[in-house]
């Protein structure tokens, strides 16, 4: 009896593991085919300059604002925390986050590849010279002006924070909800005000965001699955 319950526990216990292992699997394997298939669409669309230029009314009356570089380099810590936390505490949303973020990520890859396309908002000089300037200056050192829309930095910001919206366990703590609003907020708003982007990109992350949520979160693909597992006759 004893036996046969250690037994039980020690498989039970492996299968756990093994499950754990596929989900973090998930996020190296596709970055295995996003980072060589964005630094390509990066050095063709610089090297070219051959692309569309991406510019709104709207953009001209957005003032350059250089402290909105702190909020837009937290966004890299942002993304990351939320993704671990979720795969330590909710499967069944660390797997709907990853499947959000990565399919959006696919499309801007796409879109950038068949349609490439830059800005011209950035400025020539800074009217201060300060830490934030420096830093932004660093940033359009490391970040090319192309492949800007769908905005990256504003759609994983939305996908994140409905995973902290939906995850059972952060959801529960209310000053986390708070936190994770204010860093979403103020990440999009970032990528207007360091004139990274057009407000055109800040608005087709959130058109991919409305689109894609209901088939990541509402469809239930679980018959899917079933049918798969049913043997053909």
């Amino acid at each position: 009896m004893i036996k046969n319950t250690i037994a039980k526990f020690k498989k039970t216990t492996s299968d756990l593991l093994l499950q754990k292992w596929k989900l973090a699997l998930i996020v190296p394997v596709y970055f295995l085919i996003y980072l060589p298939w964005f630094r390509y669409i990066e050095r063709i669309n610089t090297a070219t300059s051959r692309y569309h230029i991406i510019h709104m009314k709207l953009d001209d009356y957005v003032p350059f604002c250089e402290y909105f570089v702190i909020p837009y380099f937290l966004w890299f810590a942002y993304i990351a925390v939320v993704v671990i936390a979720t795969f330590f505490t909710d499967d069944r949303e660390y797997l709907r986050c990853c499947t959000f973020l990565f399919v959006g990520m696919t499309i801007f890859l796409i879109i950038s590849t068949l349609y490439p396309n830059g800005q011209l908002l950035r400025p020539h000089v800074f009217e201060h010279q300060n830490l934030f300037t420096y830093l932004t200056g660093y940033l359009y050192s490391i970040d090319t002006p192309t492949n800007l829309f769908p905005s990256i930095h504003v759609f994983n910001s939305i996908g994140v924070h409905i995973t902290v919206r939906r995850n059972k366990v952060l959801r529960e703590i209310k000053w986390i909800q708070i936190i994770s609003f204010i860093i979403c907020v103020s990440i999009i708003l970032s990528t207007i005000f360091l004139k990274q982007h057009s407000v055109f990109d800040l608005i087709t992350a959130f058109i991919m965001a409305i689109v894609l949520y209901p088939l990541v979160y509402w469809v239930d693909y679980s018959h899917v699955r079933q049918q798969r597992k049913v043997p053909q006759e």
